[in-house]
């Protein structure tokens, strides 16, 4: 595994823990649960906005976490190239 792969997974880490805080910033729920509170609130926010069933705002919820995932993996990566390039 290079380097600029452990950039990018450490990016994505960082990341989804600033997002999931984020949307739990105020909330009185344990440490442990904040994952699953946001996804929860994130389901139920495009559930609620968009009047779509139940199963397709989960599915719509879970393809945002891994796109946001994939996006913050995608910088962390360009981020590392673009500072430690080599000559």
């Amino acid at each position: 595994m290079t380097n600029r792969k452990i950039a990018g997974i450490i990016t994505a880490i960082i990341g989804l823990c600033a997002i999931i805080a984020f949307f739990n910033d105020g909330m009185n729920t344990p440490l442990l649960s904040w994952p699953w509170e946001a996804y929860l609130g994130v389901a139920f926010t495009i559930g609620w906005l968009t009047n779509l069933p139940t199963f397709l705002a989960y599915l719509i919820a879970a393809l945002i976490f891994v796109l946001i995932a994939v996006a913050l993996y995608k910088i962390g990566s360009w981020l590392y190239g673009l500072v430690f390039k080599r000559s």
